[in-house]
């Protein structure tokens, strides 16, 4: 549950920027699948992966946590 509220929240950060699920998982040095299983919840990323996402979206690790 609690990874299908990063990955939603990821994956709309993404978007937002005009990322592809490919450019953004080439930017961030990840294979498409890890991207797009971390978006559909199935896997938690690893806290340098968050540190790395965030510095490509331009926004903080708080603005990608998920709210209650």
């Amino acid at each position: 549950m609690e990874a299908e509220k990063w990955g939603r929240r990821i994956r709309a950060y993404r978007k937002l920027k005009g990322y592809t699920q490919e450019s953004f998982s080439k930017e961030l040095g990840v294979s498409v699948s890890i991207l797009g299983e971390i978006e559909r919840g199935n896997r938690l990323p690893a806290g340098d992966l968050l540190q790395r996402m965030a510095h490509s979206l331009k926004i903080t690790i708080d603005d990608l946590t998920p709210r209650e």
